[in-house]
């Protein structure tokens, strides 16, 4: 293998001391050097020489200089799967990082980024040599040591966290995974075919997106193509000779416009760079199958850029291009008014051009587009603060936000479906009521909105006004809609919402509401049902010894007091068991005695359904029904009526059953189900109706037989507040004189 030689980095480069390479790489992991002939890196070495020098220090040169050859010694007798010497592929990323002119610590972290997980060296020990910030980001892009998972996903997703997690403390260090991804993605072809289509369909997923929510255009293209290539190789081999075709069909089209856009544009006194672009073979894959059109269909697989000076003339050169071609209503996008979430500014036009031929036109000016190629390492690359002071601020926002949604995810698949969620940009604008811009997901609701302004405005979310129209909260936004949230002091997040909320942020708040306000009811229902059990053995929970307590964790496994009682709630443990092993060595006190005020501890319902007491669908009980109460397992307690025929079968499971009785004066609105036949004449719905209406009661849902006879059976879902105000809609709806007979119902498969 070729080694560099230290006057290539600038300077003297220091060896590798003994002891700084502890052990062997696992062996495992290595290909037989003698199996492949080693190739030569001099060539690889030079370049990345030439372009350090651009812009590096002679002393930093050194120090990549030394991490080189640090990497070198440890991957050393390592093969890649292609037979190249493990050591170029390290050297590849670091090139990478060069072109974006990324500093010396982010160079030697990727010529380093491997040696932690297939070598015995330490983030100790690169912090030793190379210094605390190094290691730090070699850390971050280093997978977790060998944690077992239950599955290879878990696995994935755990890894994923904590580098994202570590990118938000330092954005190098997702900047070295991209390179390092675009590495292997353009060496993937001696993988099996299964783990190329895995690896594909994750860059897909994860990082090309990435890529782009940080504007790295460039990159994000080329992981696009080379994943489409390797997760649809016959769909892109025929994609790719279908658009050679058409480049020659369209040659002249093509030319032409070009040929007219350069001339009007001087014409009007604009100085610009002109362009012409092929799309990206996945960009049209991805149009065809979202809109389900052939490839013939996809007429705009031409497009121009148009680089000019500054803001202005932006606007300028729309106006000439708008009076050169007709351009397309409703395709116009002004980027640079309204920058895309990572920073992008560009104006869009579509054009009718010669023949019929839509054009796609992108018009920015020359900040704008090395903005929009290099994103976020535009900071390093153009040393423009004040330029992309709004790009790093955006940038910060959203690395903040993954810290946001690490606290609110419950595990590491949960925190890496929110930020898949997320990673796809924003292409809804909407105004509040003050004019401020938001910019949401596709498809998001005004309680995504909520939650974008404050955490506290989407969990107290009742309603809405769009475009001063009320209108429910499910509605879908478009572009411009006015937005105004109206809250409520006592009110909270539906779990409903979690079906059309599209935004990670929205979504992540509404769980970690729902879970805490679970664990606190689950944990309160928990005391209550232990405290019943242990009256029954002549103990009471409060004078429980502190021991007891302490015996039960041990021997459990569980956390803390409060979990044991949320799983009570839950019923992920019975209460009666856990009452018997807490009593274990207990002495009970004379004063009190197994049994007595059984009736005393019955639990008392509140109100209609919670987050841990859930009223049964299969019965509906209201205020007045005689109730039971069973435990059931990750539901909590779950409230039927005595003759409920649903839990007739389930009557044997004696340590599931809990007395229960309605709170006195109980206020609430329940569901109720009435089932009414009447004469099938005109005008006796709305008479039956109006009867409901007239009780005080509202109809939640109603149905109908297929009956065309004399009589037609009507099936009513009422809210009502007990069965007095439920006989009183009864007698109510007997007054009607086309009503035959009425009866209350019940749906008995439980649910």
């Amino acid at each position: 293998m070729t080694t560099v030689a230290p006057p290539l980095f600038g300077g003297p480069i220091p060896a590798i001391e003994p002891g700084m390479m502890p052990g062997s790489p696992d062996e495992s992991q290595l290909i037989p050097a003698d199996m492949h002939p080693p190739i030569d890196l001099a060539e690889d070495l030079e370049r990345f020489n030439a372009k350090l020098a651009t812009y590096l220090k002679p002393e930093e040169i050194s120090r990549v200089g030394a991490a080189f050859v640090f990497a070198d010694a440890a991957h050393r007798g390592q093969l890649r799967m292609s037979g190249d010497p493990y050591i170029s592929h390290p050297l590849a990323v670091a090139q990478n990082l060069a072109s974006w002119h990324l500093d010396a610590n982010a160079l030697i972290a990727a010529l380093l980024h491997d040696v932690m997980e297939d070598t015995a060296i330490t983030k100790e020990q690169i912090g030793a040599r190379f210094g605390k910030v190094a290691a730090e980001l070699v850390d971050g892009v280093s997978k977790l040591d060998r944690i077992e998972h239950q599955s290879f996903e878990e696995a994935q997703a755990e890894n994923f966290r904590k580098m994202l997690l570590a990118m938000a403390r330092d954005v190098r260090v997702i900047l070295i995974k991209l390179s390092d991804r675009l590495h292997n993605m353009q060496t993937l072809d001696v993988m099996r075919p299964e783990k190329r289509r895995r690896i594909a369909h994750e860059t897909l997923d994860i990082y090309a997106p990435i890529a782009n929510r940080l504007g790295l255009n460039a990159l994000y293209r080329e992981l696009q193509e080379l994943a489409f290539r390797h997760a649809h190789p016959v769909r892109q081999r025929v994609l790719a000779k279908a658009v050679k075709q058409a480049r020659g069909n369209r040659r002249e089209v093509v030319g032409r416009i070009l040929d007219a856009i350069r001339k009007a544009l001087p014409e009007a006194g604009i100085d610009a760079e002109v362009k012409g672009r092929e799309k990206h073979l996945y960009g049209i894959y991805r149009k065809m199958r979202e809109k389900h059109l052939s490839f013939s269909q996809v007429l705009d697989i031409y497009g121009f850029r148009i680089v000019v000076k500054d803001r202005p003339t932006c606007y300028l050169a729309l106006g000439a291009l708008h009076a050169l071609y007709q351009p397309v209503p409703g395709k116009f996008k002004d980027y640079i008014a309204i920058p895309k979430a990572n920073g992008y500014q560009s104006l869009h036009t579509t054009l009718i051009g010669p023949f019929g031929t839509p054009v796609e036109i992108q018009i920015r000016d020359a900040h704008m587009h090395h903005v929009a190629e290099s994103g976020v390492a535009s900071h390093w690359l153009y040393k423009d603060e004040t330029a992309i002071d709004q790009l790093q601020q955006k940038t910060h926002k959203w690395l903040q936000s993954l810290v946001e949604l690490q606290s609110a995810s419950g595990d590491s698949s949960e925190f890496l479906e929110h930020v898949k969620v997320d990673l796809f940009p924003g292409e809804v604008y909407v105004f509040s009521p003050k004019g401020k811009i938001f910019a949401l997901p596709r498809g998001s609701t005004p309680v995504d909105l909520a939650y974008a302004v404050h955490t506290d405005i989407g969990n107290r979310c009742v309603a809405c006004r769009i475009n001063f129209e009320t209108m429910p909260l499910r509605t879908e936004l478009r572009n411009g809609d006015r937005v105004e949230i109206v809250t409520a002091p006592n009110a909270a997040p539906n779990p409903a919402w979690l079906s059309y909320v599209k935004s990670a942020r929205a979504r992540s708040k509404i769980r970690h509401f729902l879970n805490t306000k679970q664990n606190e009811e689950s944990a309160a229902l928990g005391e209550r049902l232990l405290s019943h059990a242990l009256r029954d053995l002549g103990l009471a929970l409060a004078k429980l010894p502190a021991q007891a307590w302490e015996r039960f964790k041990r021997a459990s496994g569980a956390r803390s007091q409060k979990a044991v009682l949320a799983e009570i709630g839950l019923g992920k443990r019975l209460p009666a068991i856990v009452a018997r092993r807490l009593a274990e060595g207990v002495e009970v006190e004379p004063t009190e005695s197994p049994g007595d005020g059984r009736a005393k501890t019955a639990i008392l319902i509140h109100g209609p359904d919670g987050v841990a007491v859930k009223l049964g669908d299969c019965c509906r009980p209201i205020p007045g029904d005689p109730i039971v109460g069973m435990i059931r397992k990750g539901q909590g307690l779950v409230v039927h009526t005595h003759d409920c025929r649903a839990i007739a079968k389930l009557r044997s499971e004696r340590g599931n059953w809990v007395d229960v009785e309605w709170e006195p004066g109980i206020n609430g609105v329940f569901e109720a189900n009435i089932k009414v036949v009447a004469k099938n004449v005109r005008g006796v719905l709305a008479r039956i109706a109006a009867g409901i209406a007239e009780a005080g009661s509202n109809i939640i849902n109603i149905s109908m037989d297929d009956d065309s006879g004399e009589a037609t059976t009507l099936f009513f879902t009422l809210q009502v507040s007990d069965r007095i105000h439920l006989a009183r809609i009864l007698r109510a709806l007997r007054r009607v004189p086309e009503v035959v007979r009425i009866t209350r119902y019940v749906d008995q498969k439980p649910k």
